[in-house]
């Protein structure tokens, strides 16, 4: 989607929209439309739309409100962002090629339209290049957006913004692919395009150097497959030089078979976005290195492939951690915590970062907790709880915290090794962080985010169609942006 900005509005606009706040309608509207919306009780509510013809001169224009809740709200950006991509939602498929965002009138600042845009432009994005025959009608026609009247700082506003963008659709790229075309080997290969004259630093661990290095925990789940594991470090150096890094840490199992402890068929495609949290952490790292962050800050992702061959790993297998810890693996599919168990420890002794975000699709126990409204977080530090659940509340990605304790960590003893990979049937989400937790250095500050049932879409949602969401990135930048920045 091209994007403009103009002083005045072009002649030929056919599709006019305004951003409304919540009982707030724009007093200059021709009084049929303005009792028409009434009457179709639009309110301002976010994502609400309302839409009607009126006369411009001598030609007639569609004029669309866009709902955007009420103006001094906690979560007034997401609500922004909801805005645009509802406009975008009605009429990407409506034969219309250009939208003319008109904002005479409005006391939207700067930051603010960039988050109405964002909007506009997430919610266009969609993932076709596969589809072979479409009919028009389904086919995307809005191409270009007009900003009329756009308040001072907009430059800087939507550089920013449209950085944030780019993360959030290299994200959604990355889990919509199919396995067979997003591996370890080739997300390595497309994270060296992306990331290409952005100043990044790419670090790539093969699996002779992570054999070298101790890594059995992450190995033995990638022992099953033809695809290579890989470790990606994505090193981004913006802050005061030995300034110790944030590290965030992404699990990225590219396809989830669950090994010898087989899935059922039913579902089973869409195990390609079990690595939605090595994607979260990479979109996040481009955005970063895009908008030029004033901060240090590495991604780390564990790619691996957890297939059933005749070299897969057992249940009831013992391997050895990076860390010297040993672990008896009694379910092959609570993979998941194998790979993040080396990443963990080998990002802490490579970087020293000061605090460690880990990113992962790890359980659908979370999913049964929270459903699809909230990530669930666990932390060893109340500070770090506290900054991502303000960054996911002004983001829009939400979190909520869960609890650790001495007594959950108790359920993953096992009898013949330092622990085991799974606990009882109960607190699911919790017994696999507390497995994590053995993997951090004492007084390091960490967070677990399991975003198992945040990161793929069975229904539209704010600013995404059905699909990927992108969640993540903004979490990412925004702690970042608000914790980190100098």
């Amino acid at each position: 989607m091209h994007i403009q900005f103009s002083q005045s509005r072009p002649q030929a606009a056919r599709l006019i929209a305004q951003i409304v706040d919540k009982g707030k309608l724009p007093s200059d509207l021709p009084r049929a439309f303005s009792e028409g919306a009434k009457a179709a009780a639009f309110k301002g509510n976010p994502g609400q739309v309302f839409d009607g013809f009126v006369e411009q001169g001598d030609e007639i224009a569609r004029l669309a409100l866009a709902g955007a809740g009420k103006g001094d709200s906690p979560e007034r950006l997401p609500h922004l962002e909801k805005a645009g991509a509802a406009l975008t939602a009605k009429y990407q498929s409506a034969g219309v090629e250009e939208l003319v965002l008109d904002l005479s009138g409005s006391n939207l600042n700067a930051n603010e339209v960039a988050h109405v845009l964002l909007g506009l432009r997430l919610r266009n994005w969609r993932y076709d290049i596969y589809r072979t025959k479409m009919k028009d009608e389904h086919k995307v026609t809005l191409k270009s957006v007009t900003v009329v009247g756009a308040p001072e700082g907009m430059d800087q506003a939507w550089a920013a913004a449209s950085a944030l963008a780019e993360g959030i659709e290299f994200t959604r790229e990355l889990v919509t692919e199919p396995a067979n075309v997003i591996y370890p080997e080739s997300f390595v290969e497309r994270c060296r395009a992306r990331f290409a004259e952005t100043g990044a630093e790419l670090i790539v661990l093969d699996e002779a150097k992570m054999e070298e290095l101790g890594m059995g925990s992450l190995l033995g789940v990638g022992q099953g497959s033809s695809r290579e594991s890989r470790i990606l470090a994505i090193r981004w150096n913006g802050g005061a030089p030995g300034e110790p890094p944030v590290a965030f840490v992404g699990k990225g199992v590219t396809f989830d078979t669950g090994g010898i402890s087989i899935k059922p068929g039913a579902g089973m495609e869409d195990m390609k976005w079990d690595m939605g949290g090595a994607a979260a952490v990479a979109g996040g790292m481009l955005t970063l290195a895009r908008r030029k962050a004033k901060a240090n800050v590495v991604g780390v992702v564990g790619l691996v492939e957890n297939m059933p061959d005749g070299n897969a790993q057992r249940p009831g297998d013992v391997v050895t951690s990076m860390s010297g810890q040993t672990i008896e693996v009694l379910n092959t599919d609570a993979e998941g915590r194998l790979v993040l168990a080396d990443a963990l420890h080998w990002t802490q002794e490579e970087f020293q970062p000061s605090r460690v975000v880990d990113f992962a699709t790890l359980t659908g126990a979370m999913i049964v907790a929270l459903g699809n409204e909230y990530a669930g977080i666990f932390s060893n530090d109340d500070q770090l709880s506290a900054d991502l659940a303000a960054a996911g509340t002004k983001s829009g990605d939400k979190v909520w915290r869960m609890p650790l304790g001495a007594a959950y960590d108790k359920l993953i003893d096992s009898p013949i090794a330092d622990m085991k990979n799974i606990g009882g049937r109960g607190a699911g989400s919790i017994t696999a962080a507390q497995f994590l937790q053995r993997f951090i250095a004492e007084g390091t500050p960490w967070a677990h985010c399991d975003i198992a049932g945040m990161v793929w879409a069975d229904k539209p949602g704010r600013t995404w169609n059905k699909g990927a969401t992108g969640f993540g990135v903004r979490l990412i930048d925004t702690l970042i942006a608000d914790t980190a920045e100098r």
